[in-house]
């Protein structure tokens, strides 16, 4: 890619054009356009019915767009079905842990790995082993996955979606109900898979986590970008102010 001065630079990871997601009446997403470059870490912030789970599903193709394109590694991945683009590296996390919660904590990556990630169960093991150490579940692996707190289902969440072997991870939400301490735990480990390479787009309303995280953040409102940048410019923004009237992380963040 060549920008406006002339210079040539690195092609985004991912790129969203014009996408729009209506449900009936309602859009949800609205022509909303982004890019992603690799190896970045993006926030995007808004209130209740902003639109960023729908945009986080439009991602990850658990829900088609009504129009636009969402290119991967510039590669169209529109038409493509969730499964699909999780082999291509896009993998997530839910707001609401989904374990196979009959399952070993070791069964559920396995499955992530095998299924996720396209492996042999043998060659998926060591890879298992890896991450388990990498999210600190390694001294859980044989717990029953339904047994676990909710701290260590959210760390289950990253994990199985790191066996995939992403380049693009999703979060959506995943600090939401942990305590200040267990926030900053996740955040230990968030910054660890960051470091390793691998391309974050987070959702959250703890927005001090981000802000510890990303080096971007955008803002929504409506299904429409309000505005996108620095993250504390973007605090700082008198839309984004209003847009947050009354949420307490907002005010506290801004000096």
């Amino acid at each position: 890619m060549v920008d406006a001065a002339g210079a040539t630079t690195a092609a985004p990871l991912l790129e969203l054009r014009d996408v729009s997601r209506r449900f009936g009446a309602l859009r949800v997403v609205d022509r909303l356009s982004l890019q992603v470059a690799r190896g970045e870490a993006l926030g995007v912030i808004g209130p209740n019915g902003a639109g960023k789970t729908t945009l986080m599903n439009l991602i990850a193709g658990d829900i088609p767009v009504n129009s636009g394109q969402v290119v991967f590694d510039g590669r169209d991945v529109t038409a493509l079905a969730p499964q699909e683009r999780c082999r291509v590296g896009i993998a997530r996390s839910y707001q609401v842990p989904h374990p196979f919660v009959g399952l070993t904590v070791y069964e559920n990556v396995l499955v992530g790995a095998v299924f996720g990630a396209d492996l042999s169960e043998q060659a998926a093991r060591p890879h298992v082993a890896q991450v388990l150490e990498r999210t600190g579940l390694a001294p859980k692996a044989d717990r029953v996955a339904g047994a676990l707190p909710l701290l260590d289902r959210k760390r289950l969440e990253l994990a199985r979606a790191l066996a995939t072997q992403p380049r693009l991870l999703l979060l959506d939400e995943i600090a939401g109900g942990l305590t200040d301490q267990e926030v900053q735990e996740l955040l230990t480990t968030i910054r660890e898979i960051r470091a390793s390479g691998v391309t974050i787009i987070w959702i959250e309303h703890i927005v001090h986590a981000l802000l510890a995280v990303v080096d971007r953040l955008v803002a929504l409102d409506f299904g429409r970008k309000v505005t996108e940048g620095d993250p504390q410019a973007v605090m700082n923004d008198p839309a984004v102010r209003e847009i947050y009237m009354g949420i307490d992380a907002a005010e506290e963040l801004v000096p």
